[in-house]
């Protein structure tokens, strides 16, 4: 089982640096109650995004004062990963990093390699591998981002999981955004064709990795490979733990 923790729900993307250390703990017990082996990946958020942003890390190699935002990036990542290993070893799971950088490539800002043999050692291990949006080497580009949901695509076709699971602010896809309109329905389930159908243009928020519509098509990629794909609100008590579980929870599935 593949589970994404979505930067929006395990930080304050608007604030630079600011974590929901209470979410953490929370979902960190919810992974916990899974039977089957979890590989976690979890984003960046405000610990990432900002000075992504500010360095333009997204564009590649521009100029030298971006190694510093380079080394800044990865050091921030690193110390929210750092919270979420300590919430899922007080969970009783015993976690691995495996960060990005070390086990990731990229070529022209598209992932093209990852060590998934890494994970499975961990996995034989007994230890929950887990990893991160962070920056990592580009063939092209010297250096770019590598998205938590970069890293799902590629985890999906690698491991081909029963599910995975894109947990994030919200209850799923809506017809448009849920937090700015009322009119705003959810969609039990979507599929690609379906897009057109929902209203991208109003959602907001720093983000170096496309953006909305760009992460809804990369939850498509990786709904190729996996049995069943959700995506859920984080931000709900119980939510991801009734979805590990196969249990009735409010959310919309992806149809690749």
């Amino acid at each position: 089982m593949l589970v994404k923790l979505g930067g929006s729900v395990i930080t304050n993307k608007a604030k630079l640096r600011t974590a929901r250390p209470a979410a953490i703990s929370r979902l960190a017990l919810e992974v916990a109650a899974a039977r089957d082996q979890v590989v976690l990946v979890h984003g960046a958020g405000s610990f990432g995004h900002i000075l992504a942003k500010k360095y333009r890390l997204q564009d590649g190699y521009r100029s030298k004062s971006q190694v510093r935002g380079i080394a800044i990036v990865q050091r921030d990542v690193r110390q929210l990963n750092l919270m979420v290993l300590d919430a899922l070893m007080a969970a009783g799971i015993h976690p691995s990093s495996l960060p990005p950088s070390t086990v990731a490539r990229l070529s022209g800002g598209d992932l093209i390699n990852l060590d998934t043999a890494i994970f499975r050692d961990c996995l034989r291990m007994g230890m929950m591998p887990v990893t991160f949006g962070d920056v990592v080497p580009d063939s092209q580009r010297i250096f770019g981002i590598c998205s938590g949901d970069d890293l799902m695509i590629e985890l999906s076709g690698g491991f081909r999981p029963t599910k995975s699971l894109f947990v994030t602010d919200v209850d799923g896809v809506f017809t448009s955004d849920p937090k700015k309109s009322r009119r705003s329905k959810l969609l039990p389930e979507v599929r690609a064709a379906d897009l057109g159908a929902v209203d991208l243009s109003t959602r907001t928020g720093v983000d170096v990795t496309g953006g909305i519509e760009a992460k809804l098509r990369k939850v498509f990629d990786a709904a190729g490979f996996a049995k069943e794909t959700w995506i859920l609100n984080g931000l709900a008590p119980g939510r991801l733990k009734s979805a590990v579980l196969g249990r009735p929870f409010i959310g919309t599935r992806v149809v690749a």
